[in-house]
């Protein structure tokens, strides 16, 4: 039988181009793709009611634009449909993605650049229920097992993104719900971990590591 899939990427041509690489292979069948992160839920609960069920797997890109997320739609979708497997496929190998996509309920995570032969085994690997990491992926995920001290925490990671945007330390406090006190508190971890003394060094050496984008 086919493994049925549905894709998930904001970028039309993107899909076109995804869709007729996995075609190729008689072994696999895209029954659907949508561009957005409510648009895959909805499709995805109207085929899980239809008579041919849900899909086995669905290839998520992370980066989805206006609205739901890749990591948040994700969470969702597993939770409603715990039979679904789904695959992260995506341009980005930032730890904060990798970890977060996975904590969501990814059973996998491949870059778009992968070889096409290593895309198709993750397919079949991921709709099988196995864990698939691009090297790439493994071995930022090795580093960080590796050297946990330097590991940041989903918290701080969320506040370095924030601080990213140009945001200050109060207005981080509000997007994130938490008092400016404790803004600063992380940050004072954030600078040791790093081995900074600075907003500006923090965000660099982050970027550099891809502990952010």
């Amino acid at each position: 039988m086919s493994i049925r899939i549905m894709m998930v990427d904001d970028h039309p041509v993107v899909r076109a181009g995804l869709r007729a690489l996995l075609e190729a292979d008689e072994g696999i069948e895209v029954v659907a793709e949508v561009g957005s992160g409510t648009e895959a839920l909805r499709v995805l609960d109207e085929l899980a009611a239809s008579p041919a069920g849900a899909p086995d797997l669905v290839l998520m890109d992370l980066n989805l634009g206006d609205g739901i997320g890749g990591i948040e739609t994700t969470r969702t979708l597993r939770a409603r449909h715990r039979e679904v497997q789904v695959l992260a496929v995506t341009t980005f190998d930032a730890e904060a993605d990798i970890v977060g996509a996975l904590e969501a309920g990814a059973t996998g995570y491949v870059l778009k650049d992968s070889p096409t032969e290593a895309l198709i085994a993750a397919v079949g690997e991921a709709a099988a229920g196995r864990s698939i990491l691009s090297p790439e992926v493994q071995q930022r995920l090795v580093a960080r097992m590796t050297n946990p001290a330097t590991a940041l925490s989903p918290r701080e990671t969320e506040i370095l993104e924030v601080l990213a945007t140009g945001a200050t330390n109060r207005e981080a406090a509000k997007a994130l719900f938490i008092s400016e006190s404790t803004v600063k508190t992380h940050l004072v971890h954030l600078y040791d971990k790093l081995g900074v003394d600075s907003r500006t060094s923090a965000l660099r050496v982050a970027r550099e590591r891809r502990l952010i984008r």
